[in-house]
């Protein structure tokens, strides 16, 4: 249990004690500085602790914020400051200055507390000050003061405060208007009954599994069923993060569960239409897996252009700039979250024509809303790009290099034979352009040559610093090749089993790709190389799948493919849920996206 010390002269019908006790504090008074520094030597190392003056007058919420977030490792609002263990060490020293410069007794007028948080800023650490907005947290000097204070705080309604904060700051028209009205209600509900947001993770992926399946049926009741429960299956993707946001249970393992389990939902719901769609004697498996295709595709190229960024110096353009100024005309900003089709947009819009439509022409609209999503988008970003005079770091190059996925053959050609080809993008460019060529050349054995010639380009490609203006294309060109590569040849296969092999497949790498990006995010570094030369890297995949494709029959050739899935899904599996269960075991930091502060 954490533990919170109260400092200070105590005040007669203050409530901070019991605040304090309803946030999950085991409550200890200090005598004077000395007594405190006594009793913070007491709680245990590997347990919260803060230090909160007793005349501290505010809201609940605020306290909240400042002293139960696990985020961080020192936290701090007016008059009351915390440190997980991780942050103790710096708390106890600077606890221990100020308690010598008082001569341990200097608590009757000014803040412990607040005295503590100066000396931490001075030794360097850094501590969090969360964004309080109406919210009021106060250390009253005077009674006058404390009737003000407290009258500020009878003022605003610290629950709405909190619920409003429970939501996204940056969402989607349909998430904003359409879900978040309501389903912070849900969160509450969920908080109140001591539901945790993982828990409520795990009911979506339920919610949207079961409306696969009624998709898979194939009958109209069975794609309307799908369709309302592919939204209700989003109004709890919504809650589980405004039900974080609320009771500020974030935690490592839950960011990575909600990511992961966005993208399985999305993606067993296409191949329930797909299956639904055989029932009915259509096959638009190609559907299926150009739409999964296309939407990773299209993260790749955000998480690339994202990391390739986010720590860049002189990171402006004149694109960026309009952009901004656009973002000061209300309607423009709705309509440019709109037509990028993000989660909400696009779940809706699957789920009304499943309802209404057929799967055929459900894949139809959302291959063709995603394709100019992903025009507008990537234009918008190179645009940027090439106007912008910034200069990138290692750190972001290590990243690109990493969402490349390049495996031990393109490692081995890197190193081996430089053929200078005008840059990484360029390289990759023409070797995915070669292998494109192959793959439609109509010749048996062309696409193993061409994957050849892809695998050499892979490795000239990162035989030097992704560090160019447009170097984030690349892994997005990787993606695109070794999906795109898979998705023809089983196309040309033309045989029952092997588009949804294919599909298994490259739903498979795809989750191993997004692992990836979610190691980088969360600071954790990529996947060991093992994992990478294991699974044979992009270029070994596309090389074994065009070889298997020469060699092998149709049905063949779809035997390997479901072995191939069911081999990496095992060992991409396996190894990703280790590494994020042991670092949720060993107290990694936590991360999730921030509320909007009231």
């Amino acid at each position: 249990m954490p533990t919170a010390i109260l400092t200070g002269q105590p005040v007669p019908g203050s409530s901070i004690e019991g605040d304090l006790r309803s946030l999950g504090f085991d409550v200890r008074t200090a005598a004077d500085a000395a007594d405190a520094e006594t009793l913070l030597a007491e709680v245990p190392g590997d347990q919260r602790v803060a230090l909160v003056d007793a005349r501290f007058v505010g809201h609940l919420h605020a306290l909240r914020l400042g002293l139960t977030d696990p985020r961080f490792p020192l936290a701090a609002v007016p008059g009351a400051v915390t440190a997980r263990p991780d942050g103790r060490q710096a708390l106890t020293r600077a606890l221990a200055r100020e308690n010598s410069a008082g001569g341990g007794t200097a608590l009757a007028v000014e803040s412990l507390a607040d005295h503590v948080v100066a000396a931490l800023d001075t030794d360097g650490a850094t501590v969090h000050r969360p964004e309080l907005g109406s919210l009021v947290a106060a250390v009253p000097e005077d009674p006058q003061a404390r009737n003000e204070a407290r009258q500020a705080v009878a003022a605003v309604d610290d629950e709405a405060v909190r619920l409003k904060s429970a939501v996204k700051a940056r969402d989607g028209f349909f998430t904003t208007f359409c879900i978040s009205p309501y389903s912070r209600y849900i969160a509450r509900w969920c908080a109140r009954r001591g539901l945790t947001p993982n828990q409520v993770t795990t009911a979506s992926l339920l919610t949207a599994l079961i409306a696969a399946g009624c998709a898979a049926t194939g009958t109209r009741g069975g794609f309307v069923a799908a369709g309302v429960l592919l939204i209700a299956s989003f109004v709890l993707d919504c809650t589980d993060g405004q039900l974080a946001r609320y009771s500020l249970q974030y935690s490592t393992l839950g960011a990575w569960l909600d990511a992961t389990f966005d993208r399985a939902k999305e993606y067993a719901y296409y191949a329930g239409l797909a299956l639904g769609a055989a029932r009915g004697g259509d096959d638009v498996w190609a559907l299926a897996l150009g739409a999964m295709v296309l939407q990773t595709c299209r993260h790749v190229v955000d998480f690339s252009f994202t990391e390739a960024n986010h720590d860049a110096t002189a990171n402006t353009s004149p694109t960026a700039a309009l952009s901004d100024r656009l973002d000061g005309v209300g309607w423009t900003v709705w309509v440019r979250r709109m037509i990028v089709l993000p989660i909400g947009e696009r779940w809706a819009m699957i789920a009304v024509l499943t309802a209404v439509t057929t799967p055929r022409i459900t894949f139809y609209a959302l291959l063709a809303g995603c394709a100019f999503a992903a025009t507008y988008t990537t234009a918008g970003r190179v645009l940027r790009s090439v106007t912008r005079k910034a200069q990138r770091t290692d750190r972001a190059a290590r990243a690109l290099a990493d969402l490349a996925d390049n495996g031990a053959i393109a490692a081995l050609v890197g190193r081996l034979a430089r053929v200078p080809l005008g840059g990484p993008l360029p390289a990759a460019l023409a070797g995915t352009a070669v292998l494109a060529a192959s793959l439609f050349s109509g010749v048996s054995w062309a696409p193993v040559c061409g994957a050849v010639v892809y695998a050499v380009t892979s490795g000239q490609a990162l035989s030097r610093p992704l560090k160019g203006a447009l170097d984030w294309l690349v892994p997005p060109l990787f993606r695109a090749a070794e999906y795109g590569t898979v998705l023809v040849l089983a196309v040309h296969a033309d045989v029952n089993g092997a588009l949804p092999a294919a599909f298994g497949l490259v739903a498979a790498v795809a989750y191993h790709h997004y692992d990836t990006v979610y190691r980088i995010r969360g600071d954790a570094g990529a996947p060991p190389a093992t994992l990478v030369r294991a699974i044979g890297g992009q270029e070994g995949r596309t090389l074994l799948v065009t070889v298997l494709a020469a060699l092998l029959t149709a049905a063949q050739f779809t035997v390997a493919l479901t072995v191939l899935a069911v081999v990496v899904a095992l060992v991409v599996l396996a190894e990703s849920i280790r590494f994020w269960v042991a670092s949720h075991l060993r107290g990694a930091p936590a991360v999730h996206d921030e509320g909007e502060p009231a």
